[in-house]
């Protein structure tokens, strides 16, 4: 759910900017089974599959935040799974110097797609870059591309959003509130619309402590805080914006929940649904276990622990965690599509809406994700890592400032002091200021808890075909998370560290006398702390 913006340089039409493909013919050896569809002038023959895979069949997939990490898992499980589609188009930005045709082929590179090529090889051409940018005003379309998607689409996943906790409100309201409506828009004129998912989070409503599949009211409305954001200079409204976000903890879960409220405003008469995930980590088992490419919540802390950096965290291990596999909660989004557009009586104000929570069906606390990730982390060391893995939660603020003084700040002043003595540049320091801007942006997550009810989601799971639930398997239900963490960190290692397992074992050796150093260097402390006390309280009583 993430996706990086700049205002694309769009002067002409987008012939130069969009790749064409022409629909594929699909065969099956089994004649018996073909059936025909027609898109335009051209004919594609579809295999008999599952009723999911029905569903998606010849169908064109309109998608915006395909290049994040979410957005990646959609658009290989939808080629894989779903091969006889017809066309996925992805909302594209130039960035950095590259065009939108680099940055797709860019995707295509990454290991998760090396199954899809094994697979479905001839995958390639289903794949449409078209230029755009959420954060430009009707999503930077040209007329072109904008007819294109008109003519052909039939889903829409609204996955893009900016997802840093603290974004500036103006860009946050344009990217995660102004784009859904131009998307909306977008959807109504097209007249092969079957269903249209919007991504929003299950911590749109954090302002409340029970969250039910149903949409909320809020203080202010879509269009008068995107008037106020238009009217205000910028130094203003970010001196505003506590004021204005309220009971809410940042300007993501603020500006996605206001989004629902446009979408409940504008959606009228669209086969709509919204789709609201909790916290989105690694995979369980497709395409490959344990990959990640973000340092995004739980996952940063896991890994600034692992380099032996981060040693405290401000966090109650006693609160649900709330995390899902990001395979899961694609398998789950894929599915709501197509139970959006089968349930024909739930729309307007009764539209199917998906909290997409483990807090349901299978509760995993943060203690319990620290612990076993503790374990695994032993496992699997980093070769670069500075220091022995050594971290705790503490549920009390005073405490874990204190281990956040002698843990991280002296000893960083220590090491950059040296540092600077031998004529070299100190990191230290700056390095702990940004994990404790981390740190701080996810306390609030740690030490409070939501009940969540999920009534939508379970259901949609039982209309499903014993098919469909192997194949696009969602339910969290007796989810095994020892089995899943036992990949999770080693996922971190190679996808994140990029550190090949043939250094394995030189980790380990190194780890170890990492592990010795640390229980001599505690050793020390202990002795010397009791000389010190032994010392002053012979100067005072003798």
């Amino acid at each position: 759910m993430l996706l990086e913006m700049d205002l694309p340089n769009r002067e002409t039409a987008c012939e130069a900017d969009t790749v064409y493909a022409d629909p594929a013919i699909i065969t099956n050896e089994d004649n018996n089974n073909e059936v025909a569809h027609h898109i335009g002038e051209n004919e594609v023959t579809i295999r008999q599959g599952t009723t999911l895979q029905q569903f998606y069949a010849g169908q064109s997939i309109f998608i915006t935040g395909g290049t994040g990490f979410l957005g990646h898992i959609l658009i290989e499980k939808l080629l894989r799974s779903c091969s006889d589609l017809s066309t996925i188009y992805l909302l594209v930005r130039p960035k950095k110097g590259k065009d939108i045709q680099n940055r797709l082929e860019q995707i295509f590179t990454n290991p998760i797609f090396n199954r899809l090529k094994e697979e479905v090889p001839k995958f390639r051409h289903k794949v449409v870059a078209v230029a755009g940018d959420c954060s430009a005003q009707d999503l930077g379309l040209s007329s072109a591309d904008r007819t294109l998607l008109i003519r052909n689409v039939s889903t829409v996943f609204h996955v893009a959003a900016t997802v840093r906790f603290d974004e500036k409100l103006k860009l946050a309201t344009a990217i995660n509130i102004r784009s859904t409506g131009d998307i909306i828009d977008l959807c109504k004129h097209m007249p092969k619309l079957k269903a249209f998912i919007h991504v929003s989070t299950a911590y749109a409503n954090s302002h409340l402590w029970e969250i039910d599949e149903r949409f909320y009211n809020y203080p202010i409305k879509h269009n008068d805080l995107s008037k106020v954001m238009e009217c205000l200079p910028d130094n203003v409204i970010d001196e505003i914006t506590p004021r204005i976000i309220g009971s809410w903890p940042n300007t993501y879960a603020f500006t996605k929940a206001i989004a629902e409220d446009l979408v409940k405003e504008k959606n009228k008469g669209l086969p709509m649904g919204i789709f609201r995930p909790a916290i989105v980590v690694s995979t369980a088992n497709e395409p490959i276990d344990g990959w990640i490419n973000n340092l995004y919540g739980p996952t940063g802390v896991v890994a600034g622990a692992a380099t032996g950096l981060l040693r405290t965290l401000y966090c109650d291990a006693n609160i649900n965690a709330n995390i899902v596999p990001v395979d899961l909660a694609v398998n789950a989004l894929i599915v709501s599509a197509w139970d959006v557009a089968t349930q024909t009586n739930k729309r307007d104000d009764d539209m199917l809406i998906y909290n997409y929570v483990s807090s349901v069906e299978a509760p995993l606390t943060w203690g319990d994700y620290c612990e076993t990730n503790l374990k695994y982390g032993h496992q699997y060391p980093l070769s670069n890592s500075i220091w022995y893995l050594s971290f705790r939660m503490n549920k009390h603020k005073i405490i874990h400032l204190l281990y956040v003084l002698f843990l991280h700040l002296l000893p960083a002043l220590l090491v950059d002091t040296v540092s600077i003595c031998f004529g070299q540049k100190p990191r230290l320091w700056k390095g702990y200021q940004k994990i404790h801007k981390f740190a701080t942006v996810i306390e609030y997550f740690c030490n409070h808890e939501w009940k969540f009810t999920n009534d939508n989601v379970q259901a949609m799971w039982l209309r499903l075909d014993s098919k469909d639930q192997q194949l696009f398997r969602f339910s969290m239900k007796g989810f095994d998370w020892q089995n899943y963490f036992s990949t999770y960190m080693k996922g971190i290692r190679l996808y994140l560290f990029n550190e090949d397992l043939s250094t394995l074992e030189t980790s380990r050796a190194r780890w170890r006398k990492f592990y010795w150093m640390h229980k001599t260097l505690k050793t020390l402390i202990f002795f010397s702390s009791m000389w010190i006390i032994w010392r002053f309280l012979s100067i005072i009583f003798f």
